[in-house]
């Protein structure tokens, strides 16, 4: 059994479009009671269990026969999860209290989970939810998000919400069974059992693609979501959902390991998705910042972007990525420091400097 309950005390569970609704597009109601099921028989061990469930623009779609799945346009999609989103809380609600459990819906935008004081007020509807015994249902607020600010996938959002909940560990169910070395169709695909570092040999093997052609996710937003769940200390588990029973039944699964724990508010800063604009830092910079220095003008070198004090940035280095952080100065002033030293940025200011472009309490490393 993939994180059984006496070592998992709360973990969330998402579950693709392909899972859940069938062919017809309609809910593929026995497998759901299935899942329902096995979510009561957690919940009877001790385990809490929240649900990231996809589904509401596959069965809007057919509601409302709009082409392609309900994904030829945004407009389509945002019509499609405000009709399907209903029809998904109905099912899941019906199997649930056929188990004697309570469904509480939360749908929950990026913006939600990337604004900290909205992350800080889901993380606390959560942990209220699940200390009441009901089972939250999340799903993304396709109806009002855009192109632009929205998470596309719900394997990143599974992620960040176990974040918020403080959860002990994160299963993707699919229509794939784990990671492979190449495309699975190929004959000689090897699958990946284990993966104890997200380095670039694994992210390579990702394959963007949808097989189900339902869904939005693909390999990429899987390993993307590992990322996140795993910087923050939680395990992740990519498994086949074909099964009737799939959360009691062992099967082939891909497990990611967790790193070292972080902090919360760094695990916060780490998972972020969103970021207002990008420093760049040259080498020296760079071996400081993953030494646990803070941020000093001296090392960066350019500025990209549009952000105010407080706004999440990334730290470029030569060989990309660093870190993530929560800028000191808004962008106009960083670009007046860049390699500044400290004796030289009262006079460009005209007030005392702080002290630093981003201080390490408020940064996390990538």
């Amino acid at each position: 059994m993939l994180f059984p309950p006496a070592s998992c005390p709360r973990l969330i569970v998402k579950i693709g479009s392909a899972l859940l609704v069938g062919d017809d597009g309609t809910v593929r109601r026995a497998w759901l009671e299935g899942i329902a099921a096995d979510i009561a028989a957690r919940a009877g061990d001790g385990q809490q269990v929240a649900v990231v469930s996809s589904g509401a623009i596959a069965l809007g779609a057919r509601k409302l026969n709009l082409p392609r799945g309900g994904r030829a346009s945004l407009e389509d999609a945002q019509a499609a999860a405000a009709t399907g989103q209903i029809a998904l809380a109905q099912a899941w609600t019906e199997v649930l209290a056929a188990q004697g459990l309570t469904a509480a819906q939360m749908l929950v935008t990026l913006d939600d989970l990337e604004d900290r004081r909205r992350y800080l007020n889901a993380a606390a509807t959560l942990d209220r939810l699940l200390s009441l015994r009901a089972v939250p249902i999340l799903n993304e607020n396709d109806s009002v998000a855009t192109a632009e600010i929205r998470f596309g996938d719900n394997d990143r959002l599974a992620a960040r919400v176990a974040q918020a909940a403080g959860a002990s560990g994160v299963l993707l169910l699919s229509d794939v069974d784990g990671l492979y070395d190449r495309n699975p169709s190929l004959p000689d695909a090897r699958h990946i059992a284990r993966v104890d570092r997200l380095d670039p040999t694994i992210l390579a093997m990702a394959d963007a693609g949808s097989g189900s052609g339902i869904g939005s996710g693909g390999m990429v937003s899987k390993l993307a979501a590992a990322r996140i769940a795993t910087a923050a200390g939680i395990p992740l588990a990519i498994a086949s959902g074909r099964a009737d029973r799939p959360l009691s039944t062992p099967a082939r699964h891909t497990l990611f390991a967790a790193e070292r724990t972080a902090p919360a508010r760094k695990a916060w800063l780490s998972g972020g998705l969103t970021a207002k604009g990008a420093i760049r830092v040259d080498a020296g910079a760079a071996k400081a910042l993953r030494a646990g220095s803070s941020l000093l003008a001296a090392g960066a070198t350019d500025v990209t972007g549009s952000f105010a004090r407080g706004d999440l940035v990334t730290i470029e280095g030569p060989d990309g990525p660093v870190a993530r952080g929560l800028a000191e100065y808004d962008a106009a002033e960083t670009r007046m420091l860049l390699g500044k030293r400290s004796d030289e940025q009262l006079a460009i200011l005209g007030y005392a400097p702080r002290a630093a472009l981003i201080h390490r309490n408020h940064l996390a490393l990538l």
